[in-house]
């Protein structure tokens, strides 16, 4: 499909292109010998053939855009495309109005893959220019994924221009959809294994015309067969340099476009300098030739940066399994339950309501209730456990959840954008969005790496050129040395590629890390604060006995409390309902409650059968209904009032056991030096027993959600470091307070929102498998940055010292990177 130059800004006073004959109105090439007459398109009321379907899809947006005076104005004929120099005209041509690109009033953002990424060099480079572009507020790039996220101002910037300018340093972008994406990394790496078998045959056959050479003694060796092989390597040499380097040139004359200087600036010069002075040595027959030192040099590195691109592939393939799982399709049951006439329709028009058949082994396409059925779900993408659970008839089903029993038939409840499956792989693509400060720090070093690099290599060429009097017989080997010996890709790839791959095993293990400082900042935390409902506790507790407090009956209080909190997602609101369910034979009275308002940690008050009740803490309730009358509400319990005015109702006793991986988490980060909190909104008494129960010594209970957020402040003001975990929604506003933050995967989804990871298994001592992961991965990216820093510290010298020639300098920059690359590999396979 062709592109399309600018058509909002005039031309000047440019004459448009005449319409000719036989060639595209919009592109300018020749029609196609059998015209489609379909290709037309009406312009400023004519019709104009078009050669293709792009150049009419493109040409009707225009004038479907009102921008019919693109073709009067323009001084050529669009750009045809070719390859990855198309530029989406779908995002050339629509503006800020486009409601796919709106964040705010004046903010836009969106998502695009880009293609043709080769290495960290790529990263730094986009970053680096879109960051220029006026109206750009942030550009981030995942090496993991290869997901741009860029956030702009709308008065300054259109999505054009953000295309338009990844154009001019040779890189294609596209609106992100899964699939041509996993189409585009398949052509990456065919692309890349060609380039690697060209290089490394060149390598070999080279080496072979080499060896003799290296081989004969002094004087031995017959000019003419000397000057023979030159030739031979300089042939056998010219594809290595032409077709398997491409990825360097590219990456170099990109960075100079941009007028910056990336990665592969020194090792296309590297590569330059060594080719050239080869040619020139050949052709004049004297002086020393490296056609066995290029050719190795671009082997090894296109190696290295083949294992980089398995590492990147493998670390991002967390997110890649869970957008694979998202179905497609559905099969819809139109008429029932009057009929079973199913028909095949894509997952994004379900409604909510429809009922769908599932079949063994296909994924749930939006979160449902079992109406026909009973099956077992494979769970594994969503929470990391691989035994199967049961689901019966009334049971929720998790959108991308895989029946692995029986066929069910299911009423959706959710549509398929917004099942729990689209919304975990929004958490998981929010943490691609920024880096941890290590990783910006090593990109910010990296740059200025270059830089240093390139001023370095020139000095130290000048000073052999000076020692040898005029003759640049030893400068030039030694400054090409300079040149590819040093690594700055292993700097930027020390900290991306760890993180990558610790996400990517925390995942598996039922831990979606959404945050992009979760791992840094869980290793730093000073303090570990806990919530208990639902945290250190079940979260699911249980009606345990009604007090009455007034005249009216208990099963009646019951149905009106449970009327109150049908809407609520707290674990105690839960079970007050699920126990009038089971008080009425498993059925519930329909009673619907007007004016309702849920009063985060407080309670919930509603108007019932002409009444105003309220249903929650004492407190609360003693506003509507007075000094509450003289009763014991229990040990170890959670009372929960009801009331009217002037009059108190019941007290609701429940218990909430604590989960049995509770204590051995607590004692993990007690004995890590880590100060455990247990901060609570439950009363004091039954916080305090919990506290004492499982060791804690710093117990806070009947905090409000300000009061707990005033808490953790407090300590951040004393310099803690301060990691939550908690599960409801009242936990939301400290969970986002808080330095980095755990949300429990059962818990309310306003939670999950706010915080840095979410315990998809539901297990609380994944929390401490996290530090522990986190521990290993912070080991690991010191690990690599020392590496990096050690390496270019002790080969940078050594190469200008002349005690390493080109080839081994080329051993050394791969060697460096793959170092990097398989030691953060190790955390997928320990973590």
């Amino acid at each position: 499909m062709p592109d399309t130059t600018s058509m909002s800004a005039a031309m000047g006073n440019f004459a448009p292109p005449a319409a000719a004959a036989g060639v595209c109105y919009h592109c300018g090439l020749a029609l196609p010998a059998e015209l489609n007459p379909a290709w037309t398109v009406r312009i400023a009321g004519a019709e104009h053939a078009m050669c293709c379907p792009g150049c009419a899809a493109v040409a009707q947006t225009i004038v479907d855009l009102g921008q019919e005076s693109y073709y009067r104005e323009r001084s050529a004929f669009a750009a045809s495309a070719e390859g990855a120099q198309m530029l989406p005209p779908e995002l050339r041509l629509y503006d800020n109005a486009d409601p796919r690109f709106a964040l705010d009033e004046d903010s836009r953002e969106t998502t695009l893959t880009v293609e043709g990424i080769r290495c960290a060099a790529c990263v730094w480079l986009i970053e680096q220019r879109l960051a220029k572009l006026p109206g750009v507020e942030s550009a981030q790039l995942n090496v993991a994924t290869e997901r741009l996220y860029v956030r702009w101002r709308s008065e300054a910037c259109q999505p054009g221009d953000i295309l338009a300018a990844l154009h001019t340093i040779g890189y294609a972008a596209y609106p992100y959809d899964v699939d041509r994406h996993s189409e585009q990394q398949r052509k990456a790496a065919k692309t890349l294994g060609r380039q690697l078998f060209v290089a490394g045959l060149s390598m070999m056959q080279v080496m072979m015309y080499v060896a003799p050479a290296y081989l004969a003694d002094a004087g031995t060796l017959d000019d003419s067969m000397a000057t023979l092989m030159r030739w031979a390597s300089l042939l056998l040499t010219v594809p290595a340099i032409c077709y398997s380097a491409l990825p360097f040139w590219r990456g170099a004359w990109a960075s100079l476009r941009a007028h910056t200087l990336g990665m592969d600036v020194p090792v296309a010069l590297g590569i330059a300098a060594a080719f050239g002075a080869s040619v020139v040595a050949t052709v004049r027959g004297q002086g020393e030739v490296y056609f066995d030192s290029v050719t190795m040099f671009i082997f090894l590195l296109l190696c290295s940066r083949h294992l980089e691109l398995r590492a990147r592939r493998k670390a991002g393939a967390a997110l890649e399994r869970l957008q694979h799982a998202l179905p497609a399709s559905a099969t819809l049951l139109e008429h029932y339950p009057d009929s079973h006439a199913a028909s095949l329709v894509k997952a994004a028009a379900l409604a909510v309501d429809d009922v769908i058949m599932i079949k063994p082994g296909e994924a749930v396409a939006a979160d449902c209730v079992i109406v026909d059925g009973r099956t077992v779900l494979d769970l594994s993408l969503l929470s990391g456990e691989s035994a199967p659970v049961a689901k019966d008839v009334g049971d929720a089903l998790p959108g991308g959840a895989i029946n692995a029993g029986s066929v069910i038939l299911a009423r959706v409840t959710r549509i398929a954008q917004d099942s729990t499956m689209s919304r975990l792989v929004q958490l998981i693509d929010r943490a691609g969005r920024d880096k941890p400060r290590i990783a910006q720090w090593a990109d910010d070093v990296a740059g200025w790496f270059v830089l240093a690099l390139l001023l370095f290599a020139l000095a130290t060429f000048a000073f052999w050129f000076w020692l040898d009097g005029d003759s640049a017989r030893r400068a030039w080997p030694i400054a090409i040395a300079v040149l590819v010996v040093s690594c700055p890709c292993a700097l930027s790839l020390a900290t991306p590629t760890a993180l990558a791959a610790a996400t990517d095993a925390l995942l598996r293990q039922g831990v979606l890390v959404t945050g992009p400082q979760t791992l840094e900042t869980l290793h730093r935390a000073t303090h570990v604060v806990f919530d208990k409902t639902g945290t250190l506790t079940y979260g699911r507790p249980v009606l345990q006995e009604i007090q009455q407090l007034g005249l009216m009956q208990a099963d009646f209080c019951l149905q009106v409390a449970a009327a109150l909190d049908a809407g609520s997602g707290h674990p105690l609101a839960r079970a007050i309902v699920h126990a009038a369910a089971e008080a009425q034979g498993g059925a519930r009275a329909d009673w619907q409650p007007a004016a309702s308002k849920e009063i985060p940690g407080r309670g919930i008050e509603g108007v019932l059968h002409n009444r105003r009740y309220r249903l929650g803490s004492a407190g609360f309730v003693a506003e509507l209904s007075g000094v509450a009358p003289p009763h014991d509400p229990g040990v170890g319990v959670t009372p929960v009032y009801l009331g009217v005015a002037g009059q108190w109702l019941a007290c609701f006793q429940l218990h909430d056991g604590l989960r049995p991986e509770a204590q051995a988490t607590v004692d993990y980060f007690r004995q890590a030096g880590k100060t455990v909190v247990l901060l609570s909104g439950d009363h004091d008494l039954l916080a305090r027993q919990v506290g004492d129960q499982l060791g804690i010594r710093t117990t806070i209970g009947g905090y409000l959600p300000d009061e707990k957020l005033a808490f953790v402040k407090r300590l951040q003001e004393t310099g803690a470091v301060v990691a939550m975990v908690g599960d409801g929604i009242n936990d939301a506003a400290v969970l986002s307070a808080a330095d980095v933050s755990f949300a429990m995967g059962a818990g309310a989804a306003l939670a999950q929102a706010h915080a840095d990871a979410v315990l998809l298994c539901g297990r609380l001592d994944a929390v401490a498998d996290s530090a522990r992961v986190a521990g290993r991965t912070m080991r690991v990216i010191r690990q690599n940055l020392g590496w990096a820093s050690v390496y270019n510290a002790v080969a940078i010298p050594a190469a200008a010292m002349g005690l390493l020639n080109p080839w081994l300098s080329g051993v050394g920059m791969a060697l460096s990177s793959a170092v990097v690359v398989a030691n953060a590999l190790r955390l997928r396979r320990s973590a």
